[in-house]
């Protein structure tokens, strides 16, 4: 039972048993390798790929820098057709590859790019679209897959809230050119800190994975150019430890998820709209209310309770100083009024009926 005084985030990391996670690291210790794809990593990738049914996939250190990679190797410094509706790290990673964003606005219940918008937005510059799954909600990726044919361009998914998403029975991390994801401990599965990368063109991912390792082929020669973006034995340790609590973790976070549908009052609250014919992973419940005054009314009720959603995403991504400040009207007026609700394993029952009842009755 949690104490009335405790703070109570957004997430919670899942913390394997500590014993498990000891065996693992005792492996560490016998093979004195703690990075440049020990034993560990390469078995957690083995796992991941039976685990999320895919051909490939290169975990690294973190989940922006698979970003980074695929821009590096497909933006080829031009413009970047993307959503302002994401974390800060899908926009900063165009620009830090020195490539431009190009904003186009979201749809209003999905919550992802707004596919009927895109093509209005391609110039001769244009080289690839970069679009997120939202909260683990799959964008419109029939549509944007035409798109992108017809124009010859390269699409790219920042996917970091999708691990276990299913579209069509098929991993979600199938879909594009080039899928990320994150493992940040903020996320379902996670390895402390961590992501990967996955493509199913072999030549392309070939490119990928030596430029995960400053370009290595082998000892002394090198490919090309690369950085570095390896993942550690420790952090794989972890990814191993946490994997087999994943059908755990996904059924757990499905009863919040029920909960928060059923207790709350949604004749003034929308949710995201998960699209058909999706496994959704219950990786994040976002609450959207008619102005910003109620948000900011529930998160003071909230925050007196000791009680701290977030308002994830905001601000819109369009908004930011470092970008064009273009004008997009559907994504700006839902970063002002989301806020994501406490969702993890081992939330109890008084605790998510104090959070409905003070989002319930401080609504107006």
């Amino acid at each position: 039972m949690e104490n009335l005084r405790d703070k109570v985030q957004v997430t919670q990391t899942f913390m394997p048993p500590k014993a498990e996670y000891d065996a693992q690291l005792e492996r560490i210790w016998e093979s004195k390798w703690l990075t440049n794809r020990g034993v560990l990593t390469k078995e957690l990738e083995l796992k991941l790929k039976n685990y999320l049914n895919v051909h490939d996939i290169l975990i690294m250190n973190n989940g922006t820098i698979p970003l980074q990679i695929a821009l590096k190797l497909v933006g080829g410094e031009g413009e970047i057709i993307t959503t302002p509706f994401s974390y800060v790290a899908t926009t900063a990673a165009i620009i830090w590859e020195n490539c431009t964003p190009v904003f186009v606005d979201i749809d209003p219940d999905y919550l992802t790019i707004d596919e009927s918008q895109i093509e209005a937005s391609i110039t001769e510059k244009t080289t690839a679209i970069l679009a997120t799954h939202v909260f683990g909600n799959p964008c419109n990726i029939e549509v944007i897959d035409k798109i992108a044919k017809k124009h010859n361009l390269k699409v790219i998914y920042d996917a970091a809230h999708c691990f276990g998403v299913t579209y069509n029975e098929e991993s979600i991390f199938k879909s594009g050119d080039i899928s990320t994801c994150s493992f940040h401990a903020t996320k379902l599965f996670h390895t402390g800190e961590g992501g990967a990368i996955f493509c199913e063109d072999k030549e392309l991912m070939h490119k990928i994975s030596y430029s995960h390792n400053f370009g290595h082929n082998g000892p002394i020669d090198f490919h090309g150019l690369g950085i570095n973006a390896k993942i550690s034995e420790l952090q794989s340790a972890m990814g191993l430890s946490v994997l087999p609590y994943m059908d755990k973790i996904i059924l757990e976070r499905k009863k919040v998820v029920n909960y928060y549908l059923k207790n709350l009052s949604f004749e003034t609250l929308k949710t995201i709209k998960i699209r058909k014919n999706v496994t959704w992973n219950y990786s994040y419940f976002p609450i959207i209310f008619k102005n910003e005054e109620t948000l900011f009314k529930v998160q003071k009720a909230l925050n007196d309770e000791n009680v701290f959603p977030r308002r994830y995403f905001y601000p819109s991504l369009n908004t930011i100083s470092y970008t064009n400040k273009s004008n997009m009207p559907v994504s700006e007026s839902i970063a002002k009024r989301i806020l994501c609700l406490p969702l993890f394993v081992g939330m109890s029952t008084s605790l998510l009926q104090r959070i409905c009842d003070q989002i319930n009755k401080n609504l107006v």
